[in-house]
């Protein structure tokens, strides 16, 4: 009994462990997108501190860093992986996350709301909001970060 029990706790162990390196494994590209865009980042804002790092996929693929600067001021860094030129934003300049929702919700009746995030389009910095609709279809809703116009949707009916 105590070799069968000592064999499945190895068996596990070893498992657990190929899945812990398949998942490290995965997350270097975005650990070193990550490096990459925030030391370009600090070449061009003096960014103290990083909140928040993604990886944005529309046209173009678009790296989002949200963090604070020297003097604790909230910023946004958008760098296209193309041209590597890097755009910054004081997130008070624009939409919050909040603000972006309510747009949707005043447009729309969206069933949930699967996520919302920062991107951009054409050089234009944005918020997406994945969303499904009563007939749980998916939907996207971009709004300029800057102005809070509506941008593009791409509606399922």
């Amino acid at each position: 009994m105590k070799k069968w029990i000592i064999s499945v706790i190895v068996i596990v162990l070893f498992f657990t462990g190929i899945l812990i390196k398949v998942y490290v494994k995965a997350q270097e590209p975005i650990n070193s997108a990550e490096k990459k865009a925030v030391a370009l980042a600090k070449k061009t804002v003096a960014i103290k501190e990083v909140d928040d790092f993604h990886v944005y996929h529309g046209n173009d693929t678009v790296n989002v860093i949200e963090g604070k600067a020297n003097n604790g001021e909230k910023m946004i860094v958008w760098i296209p992986e193309k041209t590597k030129q890097v755009i910054v934003r004081k997130a008070k300049s624009g939409l919050t996350k909040q603000q972006a929702i309510n747009k949707l919700l005043k447009e729309k009746n969206p069933e949930k709301i699967i996520s919302v995030r920062l991107g951009m389009e054409k050089n234009i910095p944005l918020w997406e909001i994945y969303y499904r609709s009563k007939n749980n279809l998916i939907n996207y809703y971009y709004i300029q970060f800057d102005t809070g116009e509506w941008l593009k949707k791409i509606e399922n009916f």
